[in-house]
This record gives structure tokens, sequence and C-alpha cells, in this order.
């Protein structure tokens, strides 16, 4: 193999990999353009800062009016919708809460370590 030829492969391979996360990248952002575009009266969603809320009012172009509880609405930017949450993504939700209830304390004093 040629000494020249080793340079040349590195620069390929490296041309290679910024296209191709390059292209991950736009695909992601076309994604959560669609999916803030799509967004309607109704729908479950989660914030890109963890909070759950039903969207109320999807009618301005930037914002979106989530109820996060009943009565309490906020207003959000379209660009803080992480993600829609289908009925399936409720049973999981519901599933893994009940899974890790926190445990009740024993009646006795039998769990004290001191035993006084």
């Amino acid at each position: 193999m040629a000494p020249q030829f080793l340079p040349l492969l590195l620069i390929a391979v490296l041309a290679l990999l910024l296209i191709m996360s390059s292209r991950r990248q736009k695909r992601a952002i076309a994604d959560a353009q669609r999916l803030q575009n799509s967004l309607t009266n109704g729908d479950r969603v989660v914030t890109t800062s963890g909070l759950h809320g039903t969207v109320v009012d999807s009618t301005e172009e930037t914002t979106v009016d989530l109820e996060i509880a009943p009565g309490v609405r906020t207003r959000w930017l379209r660009a803080a919708i992480r993600e829609k949450i289908t009925t399936e993504d409720e049973d999981s939700i519901d599933e893994s809460a009940a899974a890790s209830a926190p445990l009740t304390a024993p009646i006795d004093d039998s769990a004290r370590a001191d035993n006084s």
C-alpha cells in the first residue's frame, strides 16, 4: 500500500461519518417539527421537562395550552413538546407506577435497630 493512500482513506472515512451524522440530525429535527405541527386538542403529551398534560388549545402557531390538572392550564412553546402519549404508553406508565408503589412500614416496632 502506498503511504499517500492512508491519509486519503482517513479523510474519506471522516467525511462519510460527518455526512451520516448530519443526515440523522436533520431527520430528528424534521420528526420533531412534524410532531409539533400535528398537535390537536385532546392529545396527551410530555414536555421536554417531563411534564404530562393534555392539549386544550392548539390554535396559535408557536404555543400550545396544556391542562396539567383539572382546571389548571399552562402555555408552552410547541418546541417544548417532546412526544405524544398513546393509550399503550399510558398503560405502561400506569403499570410501572403500580410496581414502584412505596412499601408500608411494619405496624409493630420489630423493625427498629436499637430495640429500645
